[in-house]
């Protein structure tokens, strides 16, 4: 029996090897995105920096196991049983959770979940206990609810704080320093370096360091009996130091955030280590008392040796801060959950990873009207003040950043000392939370959420925000069901829940990796160059590529989308109705999504150039839209008829339409191979080609009516249908000669006039 549990422990730590690799990866937006976002560094330094802060962070660790030893439950009233059961369940939902996390590129709070986890089990065995065991206890005997609740406090404290803080913070900052921040920076730059240094020293002191195994009792109490002497020691000192840089040309804000970067990861490592490597170790204490002293009853066991504190070997650190540094200097899922904390902050419009929402359009109504409200009462001098402050065609900031280091510094030192404030006040904020809602404050009060960007970001927060409390609920949960399950299936169940584990997060990667390769095919790569591209010449060539691609990857979608419907129908199949209905719905999504950033990259064109293909891009773009529509109400029709089991169509029409759908399906292939070659001289042939298609349809529409009233009345319900789908298709080879001639447009803007001369000379 001693062995199936060692081999449980075993299979903890190699759990805890992957969820230090991807609680790395989502909290990885803790530490990195000011940095990255603002291009305070090259990524490759960014890194380093942080993973010496990292690694530091971890190796000094005292091992604060608490919260998993004794910190959710009391252990002397546990079996030894229970509590493998508890440490497996939540070990294996929170790898699973937090990969789900990361495949989303969703940040989320490694506190959260694993206490929550922890919660939910407890919660599940403690219900059987008192069924059966032990019906004197009650929860308060089982269960330490006290810090559930206070994590519960924290995210409400976390969201709201930090983003109020996050807004005005920056509010201020921008006034002081404009968008130009490198004019006027003589007195300036020292003392908001040095307010912000001994901002980053103070977190560390409070924060970063104070469970680190080098802060013995006495040196804390040295620390908090001195504290405003050593923050107005440090404030003198890094004015002079910071001002002193900046006379020698460093710049001085790039020396701020690489300095938050490294304590928001030094902080994160020492205190969040609990998070990821508590469950195994406190197995392992178990197992080793069990072992002991246990005499061969994992159900009769009880574990209040667990009470005692927790004695970490620091080659468990050690080896815990380089998996982190690994995982933090590899991981592709760290860079995405990092993108969109980025995405959501940038100063410019691009590509938003979020859709509208209701809630989201109904905030940006009300923002609207509370800022009309707020300029009507501000005199017409200080908004003119405001707004020279606030122009951000002087924005300075490197090639490829979403924003500039005035709000980089702002991020990090700010959630820092928040943090480091909250902590002093026995606050329990999260640094996920805090450092995510004063990015999305600052972003909000630097004007980043413009009128046609401010829908999709308040979505994507509330997404974020929504994320949060899902992983509570969903941590509760799936750690009570599977902790269940083992405590009633035993060791059996144990098994078959880690294979399945197991093969979750294979399949999980694999499908990230499945989904990688495909955003980088799909064009993302050639979307993010064109916006960050400053060359107005070359942005033509490489829009017109990105839209042809776009549009060359929608024909070929409505031509498989239509000969699949079509079969379908006729062939009286209902399945590729089905599925049709939910790629309509994905691809106008994409279509959408599409046209939204190919105008963004519109805008980067010169006036002339953009007034002179924006006209024969919306047409074309439109013209798609309509061939959707179009595909969208023909599957409508048919997908009701065929799954109502009505009769299918008449063999003699079937045979007729089969020649009909022929030409259209090479009518598509025609246009295809004109977007792939751009070859606008068979512009004219497509064209004739579908007045030729056209005349047919409304021939056999025709025909079809003169008969449908002459026909068995049986088949009068199936040649509506076919009605629909004649009249629909003509609408779409209409949608199509209109894309031929504003695709040939958009190439040559002579197309008109070199097309009458071709007919001129025919003539």
């Amino acid at each position: 029996m001693e062995l199936l549990f060692l081999c449980v422990v075993v299979f903890l730590f190699l759990l805890a090897v992957f969820d230090l690799s991807v609680g790395v990866s989502n909290d990885a937006v803790n530490f990195l995105n000011s940095a990255m976002g603002s291009k305070a560094a090259p990524f490759k330094r960014i890194i380093i920096v942080a993973s010496i802060g990292v690694f530091l962070g971890a190796a000094m660790s005292n091992g604060m196991m608490d919260i998993a030893r004794h910190g959710i439950f009391r252990p002397e009233h546990f079996s030894f049983y229970d509590l493998m059961c508890i440490f497996m369940a939540v070990i294996v939902t929170d790898v699973i959770l937090l990969d789900i996390f990361n495949s989303l590129g969703m940040p989320t709070s490694t506190t959260v979940s694993m206490v929550f986890e922890l919660l939910g089990a407890t919660f599940v065995v403690s219900l059987i206990k008192m069924a059966t065991d032990t019906p004197d206890l009650g929860f308060n005997d089982l269960l330490n609810t006290e810090k559930a609740l206070s994590v519960i406090l924290g995210i409400f404290l976390s969201v709201a704080i930090a983003f109020f803080f996050g807004t005005i913070v920056q509010f201020i900052a921008r006034l002081v320093f404009s968008f130009n921040y490198r004019s006027h920076l003589k007195w300036k730059i020292g003392i908001f370096g040095g307010i912000c240094a001994t901002a980053i020293v103070y977190f560390l002191l409070i924060k970063g360091t104070k469970d680190l195994a080098f802060m013995t009792p006495e040196l804390k109490v040295w620390i908090n009996g001195h504290t405003m002497v050593i923050i107005l020691c440090c404030l003198a000192g890094f004015t002079l130091l910071m001002q002193l840089l900046h006379a020698l040309r460093v710049n001085v804000l790039k020396v701020i955030v690489m300095m938050g970067t490294f304590a928001l990861a030094m902080a994160f490592a020492g205190n969040d280590l609990v998070n990821f490597i508590g469950v195994p170790l406190s197995g392992l204490s178990a197992f080793t008392d069990y072992a002991a002293n246990g005499n061969g009853d994992p159900h009769t066991y009880l574990m209040g040796a667990l009470n005692g504190p927790s004695d970490t070997s620091v080659w468990f650190l050690i080896g815990a801060g380089v998996i982190m540094v690994v995982s933090l200097a590899t991981s592709r899922k760290a860079r995405k959950v990092s993108q969109t904390e980025i995405g959501l902050g940038s100063q410019e419009a691009g590509d938003e990873m979020f859709g509208s929402s209701r809630i989201g359009r109904r905030f940006v109504r009300w923002a609207i009207h509370l800022v009309n409200w707020a300029r009507n009462a501000t005199p017409p001098s200080v908004r003119r003040w405001i707004n020279r402050r606030f122009n951000i065609d002087e924005t300075i900031m490197d090639q490829g950043a979403a924003f500039d280091l005035v709000r980089g510094s702002v991020n990090l030192v700010l959630a820092g000392a928040l943090i480091a404030l909250g902590t002093s006040m026995k606050l329990p904020l999260s640094t996920t939370f805090v450092t995510f809602m004063v990015a999305m404050g600052s972003s909000l009060a630097d004007r980043a959420w413009g009128r046609e960007s401010a829908v999709f970001r308040i979505t994507g927060v509330i997404s974020v925000i929504g994320g949060w409390f899902i992983t509570a609920g969903a941590a509760f949960l799936g750690a009570g069901i599977l902790v269940l399950a083992m405590h009633l299936g035993g060791i059996t169940v144990m098994i078959i829940l880690a294979l399945l584990t197991v093969a979750i997060i294979i399949r999980s990667n694999l499908r990230f990796k499945r989904a990688q390769k495909e955003s980088a095919e799909g064009g993302d790569t050639l979307f993010r160059t064109i916006i960050s591209t400053s060359d107005q010449t070359q942005i033509w060539p490489m829009l017109l590529m990105y839209i042809t691609g776009n549009q060359e990857q929608f024909i070929a979608y409505a031509r498989d989308t239509y000969t699949g419907i079509t079969h379908a129908f006729v062939n009286d199949d209902v399945k590729p109705l089905y599925k049709a209905e939910r790629t309509l719905a994905d691809g106008k999504k994409k279509l959408k999504n599409a046209r939204r950033k190919e105008t963004l990259c519109l805008r980067k064109l010169s006036q002339s150039m953009a007034l002179e293909k924006s006209a024969w891009f919306y047409t074309s773009n439109n013209c798609c839209m309509s061939i959707l529509y179009n595909l969208h109400r023909i599957n409508e029709v048919c997908k009701e008829h065929v799954e109502n089991n009505f009769l299918p169509l008449p063999v003699q029409y079937a045979a007729d339409f089969a020649v009909i759908r022929t030409r259209i399906e090479t009518l598509f292939n025609d246009t295809l191979a004109l977007t792939q070659s751009g070859d606008i001289d068979t512009v004219a042939t497509l064209r004739r080609h579908c007045d030729e298609i056209k005349d047919t349809l409304s021939a056999t529409y025709h025909r079809l009516q003169g008969r449908i009233h002459r026909d068995d009345p049986k088949t009068m319900a199936v040649l509506y249908v076919y009605l629909n789908l004649l009249q629909e298709s003509q609408e779409m080879i209409s949608g199509i000669r209109k894309y031929l001639r504003a695709f040939a447009k958009l190439i040559d803007s002579n197309y008109s006039t070199r097309s009458q001369i071709r007919e001129q000379r025919q003539e």
